[in-house]
């Protein structure tokens, strides 16, 4: 009788364990009534606070369709990207939605979504420096100086693919910038889609955009190891709104629309 109760107890451990292991992000924030995602805010035109205090952009308004979908309230967690995915493994959101590229190194630490978007790195670089910089190739010399934000892929490919040049990252993209319209550094690299707005909001007439990307870059949801239920969720409504045309409406707001520049001013 005792080896009978003991394996009926053994038994009962191993349900309890199985089901609180299939209890995940998404069904945590259903149960909660608020989806947390944490952000840094910083990112154009996909996460950033307008002159008002609010959070607002691409990524922004996909996540308030998927708490929608889900019928449960957003609340964006305000988070230093460099600490971002230690503050994930101490819970304090449910997921990362702050433009984080899906790279191999970042996949051992955790699970991701399918991508939302592809972007690229690519070169904000002094005018003067026009006829001297084609590519990234040609900066990779000890005598520039390169910026972006710390903890990015713009970070890890400065030093990668540009190692022989001098690098200083900073905290938020701002500050790399205007090390570039100050003549502080030679050139800043990052995402695409941040270029395009910054060399028009902050460096017009003293920036010139190497626009062609020279990587490739998958943006996605990033999620503690083995959520696959929540992955399950995130992928189905994603597939969902690209088809609905939810998506194309979101993304031309963004991309095709400047208006929103005006809420940054």
């Amino acid at each position: 009788m005792k080896k009978y109760l003991s394996r009926l107890l053994l038994g009962v451990t191993a349900l309890v364990a199985v089901t609180a292991a299939q209890a995940g992000a998404i069904d945590d924030a259903v149960k909660r009534g608020t989806l947390r995602v944490g952000m840094d805010p910083t990112y154009m035109p996909f996460e950033m606070t307008n002159k008002r205090g609010e959070i607002i952009g691409f990524e922004v308004d996909i996540l308030k369709a998927m708490a929608k979908s889900m019928g449960v309230k957003l609340e964006m967690v305000s988070t230093a990207y460099d600490g971002i995915i230690p503050a994930l493994m101490t819970n304090k959101f449910d997921f990362i939605g702050s433009g984080m590229t899906l790279t191999q190194e970042r996949n051992l630490r955790l699970n991701f979504s399918e991508p939302f978007i592809v972007v690229g790195q690519t070169l904000l670089i002094r005018k003067e420096l026009a006829g001297e910089i084609k590519s990234y190739k040609d900066l990779n010399n000890e005598k520039y100086r390169l910026t972006s934000k710390l903890g990015t892929t713009g970070e890890m490919v400065a030093k990668k693919l540009i190692s022989k040049a001098k690098y200083h990252g900073y905290d938020n993209e701002q500050e790399g910038v205007m090390d570039v319209v100050n003549g502080k550094a030679d050139a800043f690299v990052y995402d695409s889609p941040y270029n395009v707005v910054a060399v028009e909001k902050a460096g017009a007439g003293k920036l010139l955009f190497l626009e062609e990307p020279f990587t490739y870059e998958p943006l996605a949801f990033g999620l503690k190891k083995g959520d696959y239920d929540s992955i399950n969720y995130i992928n189905n409504f994603l597939h969902q709104i690209k088809h609905d045309g939810t998506y194309d409406r979101i993304h031309d707001k963004w991309f095709k629309n400047k208006d929103w520049l005006k809420e940054m001013e």
